[in-house]
């Protein structure tokens, strides 16, 4: 948030805001496309059941043939993509096109941030062998190194230079560097110093690239949309930034609960069912969606409620105008609706993943990009860039419910007799929540009109009242207890076996 606050400073919604982040949006797509997404889906599975069955020599030269594979295919497309940039902007950004100035600078801030995406792969595969060892604390913290360079770029060296686009765009580059030679340490630190050898097709590479297919088809498809969403938005003044802010709010509780939940669960399950503990898989998915329904259906109800004060109190400043901050506080309201269903389907989509299923989520990612194109398309036209959140939201749900629907007729997914009973009342109690900040906001609307301190004093009460508010429903209506809050933050077990039955 500070990172994003000291750009929305620097750039507000203007043409080098837009350029940025359309360039930063790039190598992010294809890092979603070949990395994190299908990538760790296909990699993880395999890495735990050498681990499981064969053991960390095992483990560790599969991660080595992986690491060349990965260098292989994505050094020459890294190459090819830059050389390309102007013809892959052409695609990605055509409302640009009329400014000649603003399209000339994408072109350049993408061709610096792009070998981002190389870095970011590698970082994903450290990634998976650590958080496949219960070692979960590096691949977390690694991250942070993106954020470290962006503020001290911004705070240091921008004054200096004033080229804020290109100044960012090094910062991304250099942080992405930064990131795998964190965890390249941390590896080998846990006996996983992995070498680099010639790239050939062994067994292992193949039953990865055969898990990948269907994982690179959904991450593209799901990446469609982004690019879909960003070309309609450029035909928009200012909307590629209007969305980027509101994405990077909703995106603070998606991270800190949803992804941190799909990262924690995948190298869970996949340990537990090939070690045929399926009762304890089980309770882990439950304990799961409670635990993540009662962090994340607060947290979207205040977002919806009282958007615009906590974009004027994060964002608007320096280069951000009012104007500016009631357009990101609709995009924010018409995402927070979306929240619980991104935050589930990290919590769901492990399930298949950990059986070695990647098809299946592919074919219901297909159904929400398809859903999410034409609403998008649909709702441009009389909400501007907030139709496009709000098409994101119900290809959000639809997938949710697909991916929940199919885990229920499998049976790899039965809802225990606590989690029937918590989750209406945790929903319950977030609503009451959300009418107490309405009722409070009101009062306090003056305030953010003030001075940074008096917005940031009224923004601190809403919170406060919000956080008690929540807290005392929730004890009150039985949605949770502060013991249960205590077990469900128990640590699992470090490396060897997979966590006890009744872990995490």
């Amino acid at each position: 948030m500070v990172r994003d606050i000291l750009i929305a400073q620097a750039v507000g919604a203007e043409d080098v805001a837009d350029a940025f982040f359309v360039a930063f949006r790039l190598p992010n797509m294809f890092r979603r496309i070949f990395a994190e997404g299908a990538f760790n889906a296909a990699f993880v599975p395999l890495f735990a059941r050498r681990l499981e069955q064969e053991g960390r020599p095992a483990a560790k030269r599969f991660a080595e043939e992986a690491m060349s594979l990965l260098i292989s295919v994505l050094l020459p497309f890294l190459l090819l993509a830059m050389v390309a940039m102007p013809w892959l902007m052409l695609v990605l950004a055509p409302g640009f096109i009329p400014d000649t100035p603003k399209f000339d600078l994408t072109v350049d801030l993408a061709r610096i941030t792009f070998p981002y995406l190389l870095f970011m792969a590698l970082v994903a595969l450290l990634s998976g062998v650590l958080n496949s060892l219960y070692r979960f604390a590096a691949a977390a913290a690694a991250p942070v190194l993106l954020n470290v360079f962006f503020i001290c770029a911004l705070v240091a060296v921008l004054p200096f230079t004033g080229f804020a686009g290109h100044v960012m765009a090094w910062a991304v580059a250099a942080a992405g560097a930064a990131q795998f030679l964190a965890l390249i340490w941390a590896s080998a630190r846990e006996g996983m110093a992995l070498r680099l050898p010639r790239p050939r097709l062994t067994p292992g590479s193949k039953d990865l690239l055969r898990l990948m297919l269907p994982g690179v088809i959904s991450a593209s498809a799901l990446q469609i949309n982004l690019v879909v969403g960003t070309i309609i938005a450029s035909q928009q003044a200012g909307a590629v930034s209007f969305l980027y802010y509101a994405d990077r709010v909703y995106q603070l509780p998606l991270g800190l609960i949803g992804i941190a939940f799909g990262v924690v669960l995948l190298p869970d399950l996949a340990r537990k069912l090939r070690s045929g503990a399926a009762a304890a898989a089980m309770a882990t998915m439950n304990r799961g969606l409670e635990l993540g329904m009662l962090l994340t259906l607060p947290a979207a109800v205040a977002l919806a409620v009282i958007a615009e004060p906590i974009v004027i109190v994060l964002f608007e400043r320096g280069a951000l105008t009012r104007e500016g901050s009631e357009a990101i506080a609709w995009a924010l309201v018409a995402f927070a609706f979306g929240l619980p269903s991104f935050v589930l389907a990290k919590i769901l989509q492990p399930a298949f993943f950990a059986r070695e299923d990647t098809k299946t989520p592919l074919k219901f990612a297909l159904v929400s990009v398809a859903a999410n194109i034409v609403l998008s398309l649909l709702l441009f036209l009389p909400l501007k860039h907030v139709g496009i959140a709000l098409a994101t939201t119900i290809a959000g749900w639809l997938n949710c419910f697909l991916l929940a629907g199919r885990l229920r007729s499998s049976a790899f997914l039965v809802l225990d007799e606590r989690c029937r009973r918590r989750l209406p009342r945790i929903f319950l109690a977030a609503l009451a929540m959300g009418l107490a900040l309405w009722g409070l906001s009101m009062p306090l609307t003056p305030w953010f009109d003030g001075g940074t301190l008096v917005r940031l004093a009224g923004l601190g009460i809403l919170v406060t009242a919000g956080l008690a508010a929540f807290a005392l429903a929730t004890l009150a209506l039985g949605g949770s207890s502060l013991q249960d809050m205590r077990a469900l933050l128990k640590r699992p077990k470090a490396d060897g076996a997979a966590p006890a039955d009744d872990a995490s």
